[in-house]
């Protein structure tokens, strides 16, 4: 990493006030082997090593990303979880919807401001690749941050669910024509810091603000340091009023809590006989935790420790259990600046959400009857290039589009019809979570029931209930092309991903960066027009409308293997 102060930056899509920083860091995404939970598989590391690293910068610092792909047989690509890419959409690293993958040995620049604080992660969105391992954690750090006097110490703890099988096995072995109950992979483990002790190192006396993230591909993680209680300052980026004496956590795929624990005095032991304070981290593979008729299980599960540096190294913790999980309600949390809920609203956006099959039979995801199909040209490229048709949501083919006008109040309206809980994410947007019942409440009936808590939680990344719905809400303020999506990666794959076309008034021409244009052509990829690269908006003629037969993920594929 390399930190340098500068007075101005200014390019043609930022600019960053005086005595602002630039984090650089060059990466080479590369294959190397690790054995997390003692099984030793290929993932995907940087710079020939994994643990990915922390990418740390201040509010109001510039962050630079270069990265080179030296996997050899994957493209790749980096998506900034959390991060609104305000002005630099075509940062925002989703392969097909910002940008075309990298192909091996190419290069491609990421620069962007950390305009707001919060604990956030970085991740491949390229082709189910992030649970081979390309994931870290994305620390912004706050000079104004309200919590500073809460806290002495600072520290980050992932945790992930984790497969011996490489994703594109797995996939393959998911899409599958007799898979009719649509069942994905588990899990073969639950590692926390990426395989590591799980050991916290505290001293007692101080408070510690320990920033969590969940990396899982499908399993949320239930959180709990028994009678230590978690006192939570902030959620996906966005500070809430502390909520105190929280002995459990559900923390989705993709969601982050901000918590301080208050170690006592007498909390660790005396200085010559230390003891562990465990804590808990169980993944929840259940449909649905809250149903307690069914047969529930939890089989994976993590016990560290918060210790005193000097404790022995083979000291190890006692298990700690617990009878049952009931974690605190994240739809309770109140933003800190009290904020009400936006509106009026102007613009409803429904997503009902099904499985479904496609023309040939195989198990696929659905938003509102249709399944998401990455297109030849990323959406955003089409936006930039259409001039005033890309109000049309036909010219960007089956990618599940929503053009929302700047200036709008949209309402997002999530109707899970599965009996599942899942994590829903959206690109570009803290949204505010205005409703979110518990299972079994049937979809939104359109009625305007007034929010969960005055001031709505705003988080990037929301559990919905099996069989039950949310009401989500945000302003139109951001122009670019955002996904929203289902967090379960497997589901990802399935096609259960929509696509919003964000004040495309103001994307008209919008400036891609040369080079991410050249990657581009290297591949064959075009760059300018509908979906399948006309300049007619109206001519869909190789619009991609059925899923290929079998699934290659990120490997190369055969319209890449000539100019590689």
């Amino acid at each position: 990493m390399h930190r340098t102060w500068i007075t101005t930056l200014t390019t043609s899509f930022l600019a960053v006030g005086s005595w602002a920083a630039t984090v650089k860091y060059d990466w080479e995404i590369t294959w190397v082997n690790a054995s997390p939970d003692g099984f030793v598989r290929p993932v995907i590391g940087i710079n020939g090593k994994w643990p990915c690293p922390v990418i740390e910068a201040n509010v109001g610092d510039t962050i630079v990303v270069n990265l080179t792909n030296r996997l050899g047989n994957e493209t790749t690509g980096l998506h900034f979880h959390g991060i609104k890419q305000t002005n630099t959409n075509f940062m925002d690293g989703a392969v097909g919807a910002n940008q075309c993958p990298v192909p091996p040995n190419a290069t491609f620049t990421y620069c962007f401001l950390a305009d707001t604080p919060g604990t956030y992660w970085y991740h491949s969105h390229n082709m189910g690749q992030y649970p081979d391992g390309l994931r870290g954690p994305l620390i912004i750090h706050d000079r104004h941050d309200p919590y500073s006097s809460y806290f002495d110490e600072d520290v980050t703890l992932t945790v992930s669910d984790w497969y011996h099988d490489e994703s594109i096995t797995l996939v393959r072995q998911m899409l599958q024509p007799n898979n009719t109950d649509f069942l994905i992979p588990t899990p073969d483990s639950v590692i926390v810091n990426e395989g590591r002790d799980g050991i916290i190192y505290v001293e007692p006396g101080k408070s510690y603000r320990v920033r969590v993230i969940n990396f899982s591909a499908f399993a949320a993680a239930f959180i709990t340091f028994g009678d230590l209680p978690m006192n939570v300052i902030m959620t996906d980026g966005t500070y809430v009023e502390e909520e105190t004496n929280i002995k459990q956590l559900r923390i989705t795929p993709a969601q982050r809590y901000d918590v301080i624990l208050n170690i006592g005095s007498n909390a660790l032991g005396s200085n010559e006989s230390s003891t562990l304070l465990p804590y808990l981290v169980v993944l929840d593979v259940n449909p649905d935790y809250t149903n307690t008729s069914a047969e529930l299980d939890w089989p994976y599960n993590f016990t560290g420790a918060l210790t005193q540096h000097h404790t022995p190294l083979d000291a190890k913790p006692v298990p700690l259990e617990v009878d049952s999980f009931d974690p605190f309600d994240d739809a309770r949390f109140a933003a800190l600046d009290r904020q009400a809920a936006w509106g009026p609203v102007t613009a409803h956006w429904v997503l009902n959400f099904d499985f479904c099959a496609d023309a040939n039979g195989i198990p696929r995801a659905c938003f509102n009857g249709t399944t998401y199909l990455e297109q030849k040209v990323p959406t955003l490229y089409s936006a930039a290039t259409l001039g005033r048709a890309n109000v049309q949501p036909s010219a960007y083919g089956q990618v599940n589009p929503f053009v929302a006008r700047r200036g709008d109040v949209l309402e997002i309206v999530l109707n899970n019809h599965d009996p599942a809980l899942h994590p829903f994410h959206l690109h570009g947007h803290q949204f505010q979570v205005i409703e979110r019942p518990y299972s079994g409440a049937g979809d939104w009936r359109r009625t305007r029931a007034p929010p969960d808590v005055e001031a709505p939680v705003r988080r990037d990344t929301v559990g919905v209930f099996g069989n039950s719905y949310a009401v989500l809400r945000i302003v139109v303020d951001n122009p670019g092309v955002f996904l929203f999506h289902c967090h379960i990666e497997w589901h990802v794959e399935m096609g259960l991903t929509a696509t919003l076309i964000e004040a495309p008034d103001r994307l008209v021409g919008y400036p891609i960066p040369q080079q991410h244009l050249d990657v581009c052509k290297s591949i064959g990829i075009p760059t300018s027009g509908n979906a399948a690269g006309h300049k007619a908006w109206w001519d869909h003629e190789g619009f991609v409308t059925v899923p290929p037969t079998v699934y290659n993920g990120s490997v190369r594929a055969s319209r890449l293997s000539s100019a590689i």
